[in-house]
């Protein structure tokens, strides 16, 4: 029954589906001071501090506003079921950008021996085996277009229209776009807002293979 169910909603509402769990349990570990999937002995990259300012701003500007348009509506005689819904609305869109914020905090990037994890916030998640690593490198990338983002065989995961580190891959691997579609890229560019720690924590793996070509190319 529950597979039938499933297989009659499309794959974009499941995932907006997910993307809404995920949020909720997102705030919970915000105020838990969790994080998630960053297990014992991995690097956390976070990316989320070039936009949390301006995302607490627009929050705290959209609550100033869900209380203004209670007063207005109060003083204009609404209806009390017009404005329980517009006023259910409006929770719900502030949470919605809470839980964004919160998804981006507990959500970092995250180094491993095995695997660097790019995210972003609930809504993506790229797993990338150490070994598959060419070469890191540091870019200023200021001029992205999106969110997420593939062209041809390179996938860019921005923050505020930025990228700063890009990771050559020896194969493709499968990425699964937002809303489902899947790609197989090459090359992937992310953002950390301490690019130089990131760029250091990625490196002690990539380094053995460079000294190898290193010591062929002496021969």
């Amino acid at each position: 029954m529950l597979s039938a169910v499933r297989s009659a909603i499309p794959v974009p509402v499941r995932r907006l589906m997910g993307f809404d769990l995920r949020g909720m349990v997102s705030i919970a570990l915000w105020i838990a001071r969790r994080r998630h999937g960053v297990p014992t002995g991995a690097v956390a990259v976070s990316y989320a501090r070039a936009q949390t300012p301006v995302t607490a701003l627009f929050l705290f500007f959209m609550v100033v506003e869900l209380f203004a348009l209670e007063v207005v509506l109060r003083a204009l005689h609404a209806p009390v079921v017009l404005r329980t819904v517009i006023l259910l609305v409006d929770a719900y869109t502030v949470v919605a950008v809470l839980a964004m914020l919160a998804a981006a905090i507990t959500r970092p990037h995250v180094v491993t021996p095995e695997e660097v994890r790019v995210r972003y916030g609930a809504f993506f998640d790229l797993r990338v085996p150490r070994d598959r690593i060419a070469d890191v490198r540091r870019v200023g990338n200021h001029n992205e277009r999106g969110m997420v983002t593939v062209v041809d065989d390179r996938l860019a995961v921005a923050v505020s229209s930025q990228t700063n580190l890009v990771l050559d891959l020896t194969e493709p691997v499968t990425v699964v776009r937002p809303l489902g579609r899947q790609a197989r890229v090459r090359t992937v560019r992310f953002f950390a807002d301490d690019p130089a720690a990131a760029h250091a924590a990625l490196r002690p793996a990539t380094e053995p293979a460079q000294g190898r070509q290193c010591r062929q190319g002496r021969r």
